[in-house]
């Protein structure tokens, strides 16, 4: 009879044990499915980013190419260039 209550509680401590290490796999698991979703939510906006500036490059292309192939303008030199602030923009013209 001592044998066999041994041998159940023998039973019982590996099958306790089992669970133990189930569940801790489980939440490490569950730790590195959430790290990865966060990563994954990054690179989608990452992604997002990149198509929005990808289509402004492409937009401004289209209008310089414009310009310069229809309308035959120029960029003009640096010397021509002036840098105007909003300071000295006059309020009716804002």
């Amino acid at each position: 009879m001592t044998r066999l209550n041994m041998l159940l509680l023998l039973v019982a401590v590996l099958c306790a044990l089992g669970v133990v290490t189930s569940q801790h796999r489980a939440r490490v698991l569950f730790v590195e499915l959430e790290r990865e979703q966060h990563a994954a939510r990054s690179l989608d906006e990452e992604w997002r980013q990149l198509q929005a500036e990808q289509s402004t490059h492409s937009r401004l292309a289209h209008i310089e190419s414009v310009a310069t192939s229809h309308l035959h303008m120029v960029v003009p030199p640096t010397s021509r260039v002036e840098i105007v602030s909003a300071s000295r923009i006059p309020e009716a013209t804002r």
